[in-house]
């Protein structure tokens, strides 16, 4: 259910030059968030499933910083999102299964071809700082991000870790997510991103 993950940095050109100089691939500006005061930059990483490299918009001063992007020093992956479709399903679940979420809510972006997507999003009042994810669901008449964005790497691991490991893995298999968790030090998405160049790994 993998659909994307979400790599926070300062400044997005360098977000960019980081992920290329350790890849070899370069990312494609995305779009915009208005209203949300980000703007994004975005890579393949297979069937369905993207790099969103994510900073500040410049030009939407003033805005909520909920990632912190504002304050990384160093990019790091501060969320994921999960695919779903029928995300009011997902929505009716949740909340009889006790667990509290904010959605369904519409988003879009327009690319710089123009271009608009269009995606909804069920986010869950609970992300444990973002090691549990949001659900995304795509508009019907949108392409997938995937689908055009450069190519060249491939999600080589994924994971989540938590000092309660265990505890984590019940917490995913309730949200009905298929997740690899691992017992680390603290609370922490964790991801290698290969391609031509090499291989990237990066913690949350």
């Amino acid at each position: 259910m993998l659909d994307h993950i979400l790599l926070g940095t300062k400044d997005l050109d360098a977000g960019i030059a980081y992920v290329e100089q350790h890849t070899g691939a370069r990312a494609a500006m995305g779009g915009v968030h208005p209203g949300r005061g980000t703007r994004n930059a975005l890579l393949r990483l297979g069937e369905r499933r993207y790099l969103e490299i994510i900073a500040r918009d410049p030009q939407q001063a003033g805005t909520p910083d909920p990632y912190g992007l504002d304050s990384l020093a160093t990019p790091r992956l501060v969320t994921w999102a999960a695919h779903v479709d029928g995300i009011e399903r997902k929505a009716q679940q949740l909340r009889a299964a006790g667990i509290a979420c904010d959605g369904p809510n519409a988003g879009s972006r327009t690319r710089p071809d123009g271009r608009v997507l269009k995606w909804r999003t069920l986010v869950l009042k609970e992300s444990r700082g973002g090691v549990l994810p949001f659900f995304i669901e795509w508009g019907a008449e949108t392409v997938h991000p995937s689908a055009d964005a450069p190519g060249g790497c491939r999600l080589a691991r994924f994971e989540a870790a938590a000092p309660d490991g265990e505890e984590l893995a019940r917490t995913f298999a309730a949200l009905g997510l298929d997740a690899h968790v691992v017992k680390g030090e603290r609370e922490e998405l964790r991801a290698i991103i290969a391609g031509p160049r090499g291989e990237l790994e990066l913690g949350g």
